[in-house]
């Protein structure tokens, strides 16, 4: 069964590699379109090369650092907002603000205010956090009051409860927000190394890749981050769920 899934899968991306690559040939101008034999070439030249390895790990590291930061502040102030209902009220204009305003007027603001080095983590950050709070206050407000109103009862204590009621019902909604949260972390840092333009990192390349009229080494760039930010987003809900899981089992 999971060979004949292989196999459907394969088919799958055989036929739409052969139908990028003949609209590549109907196009017929390789700055315009390429194919994946072009891209697959500019790739294949890249991968062995130094630079490529910095500038895929500089990025990797950033975005990473933003999203983690805004996964454990989410949860945090998150928690809080969900147990204070006035600290919740209050902090509720900012984060609209945050999920409201242009990536791009972001990144103009973080380069007048922090530079270009450190501007992937920053603006990951601010996209991911709102994502998080959000679902940590809709997960703790999906827990049974019943099972809440028991654990008073029988004087379960703060680890029990966060054992045995919170994380089950805060997983779901974690793990839904960490898809999402993933996702737009890399699409905002990238989208902000390139208009911020920082040494050493993809967006860079993939700036300098539009300024040479390299069409093949951007399309190549840009399969390099769908596929480190695919890579990074099943380890880390892999991650996610075995750590809640332990800590529901040993707390």
């Amino acid at each position: 069964m999971f060979k004949a899934f292989s196999l459907r899968k394969a088919g799958i991306l055989l036929f739409w590699a052969a139908v990028w690559q003949l609209a590549a040939l109907f196009v017929g101008n390789s700055i315009v379109f390429v194919g994946p034999i072009e891209v697959g070439g500019a790739l294949f030249g890249l991968i062995p090369t130094f630079s490529f390895w910095q500038s895929v790990g500089c990025s990797l590291g950033k975005i990473s650092m933003g999203f983690l930061a805004a996964f454990v502040c989410g949860i945090g102030v998150g928690s809080i907002a969900y147990g204070c209902r006035m600290f919740r009220e209050f902090l509720e204009p900012v984060v609209l603000l945050m999920k409201s305003i242009p990536v791009a007027s972001f990144v103009i603001l973080a380069l007048i205010w922090i530079g270009s080095k450190n501007l992937a983590v920053f603006i990951s950050f601010l996209v991911v956090f709102p994502i998080l709070y959000v679902n940590t206050i809709a997960g703790l407000e999906s827990m049974d009051q019943r099972l809440l109103e028991m654990a008073r009862v029988f004087s379960v204590g703060f680890c029990g409860r966060l054992r045995c009621i919170c994380l089950p019902a805060l997983l779901p909604y974690l793990a839904s927000g960490c898809r999402v949260a993933l996702g737009m972390a890399w699409k905002s840092g990238i989208a902000a190394e390139v208009i911020g333009v920082p040494s050493h990192t993809i967006g860079e390349n993939l700036y300098m890749a539009k300024i040479y009229l390299s069409t093949a080494e951007l399309f190549a760039w840009t399969l390099v981050v769908i596929v480190v930010s695919a890579f990074f987003e099943k380890i880390f809900l892999v991650l996610l769920e075995k750590g809640v899981r332990l800590c529901i089992r040993f707390a």
